[in-house]
Parts: C-alpha cells; sequence; structure tokens
C-alpha cells in the first residue's frame, strides 16, 4: 500500500521590519492627531494636510524627516516625522512619532476698561456714549 504525501506548508515570510514609508492617514492617526482613521481620512480630502509644503491626500506616503502641516479644529500644528507609526498606541508613544514645531499663538489682546473712571460703575451719560459706541 502506498503512502499519501502530505503538502509542505509554504515557508513563511521573515517578519517585516519597519517600513521606510507610511501612508498619511494611518500617521496621522497613530500619532493622536485625529480620534479616528475617518476623521484623519477626510482632513486630507478637504485639504487640511500639507506634507513638505505641499497639499497631500490621505493616501499620500509620510517618511522619516518629513515636516506635515496639519488643521485641526481650527488649529494649525507643524510636525516633523520622527519615526513611523501604523497603530495607534498610548499618547505616550504617540509623542514619539514626532517634534512638535507648531509657532506659539499669538499673544492675547488686553481687555480695556470700558469707561476712563478706574472700575467704577458707569453713570447714565457714560452708559449713553457706551452704546453709542457700540452701536446698540
Amino acid at each position: 500500500m502506498a503512502r499519501k504525501r502530505r503538502k509542505q506548508p509554504a515557508p513563511k515570510p521573515a517578519p517585516q521590519e519597519s517600513r521606510a514609508t507610511v501612508r498619511a492617514d494611518k500617521w496621522l492617526w497613530a500619532a493622536r492627531c485625529f480620534k479616528t482613521r475617518s476623521q484623519a481620512t477626510d482632513a486630507c480630502s478637504a485639504g487640511h494636510l500639507k506634507l513638505n509644503d505641499r497639499t497631500a491626500s490621505a493616501s499620500a506616503q509620510v517618511k522619516v524627516g518629513d515636516t506635515v502641516d496639519i488643521k485641526t479644529h481650527g488649529d494649525r500644528r507643524v510636525l516633523k516625522v520622527i519615526a513611523l507609526g501604523e497603530r495607534r498606541g498610548s499618547a505616550e508613544m504617540a509623542a514619539k512619532l514626532f517634534e512638535d514645531h507648531t509657532p506659539p499663538p499669538p499673544p492675547k489682546p488686553v481687555a480695556q476698561p470700558r469707561w476712563s473712571d478706574g472700575g467704577a460703575r458707569a453713570d447714565r451719560r457714560q452708559r449713553r456714549d457706551i452704546r453709542k459706541n457700540k452701536g446698540w
């Protein structure tokens, strides 16, 4: 009686070392710029992503050393890519993916006093002037 030979399983490929590039939407999600990957994709589609000073799509490839300029919730962030990440992890892990080069926000204007009487309540004439100046 002849024995049947079993097929040998195909050799498994070696584990992939870190890739040289990652999709922009995946990297933005892993770096915690957006809460979900779909939000990152939508922001890229809306033109809120600049990769090395060029508008980029969600499928653009991000590599180490690139500059990412992203508009998130009205705020602008400028990030330099230090490492690549495809999976979202803790905030500590996300902080290791980039250097933040975001310029500081402009200083808030100093509030001017409504009337010149040193903080006391305005009298009737001053209140009328205030209303007239504000267009009420």
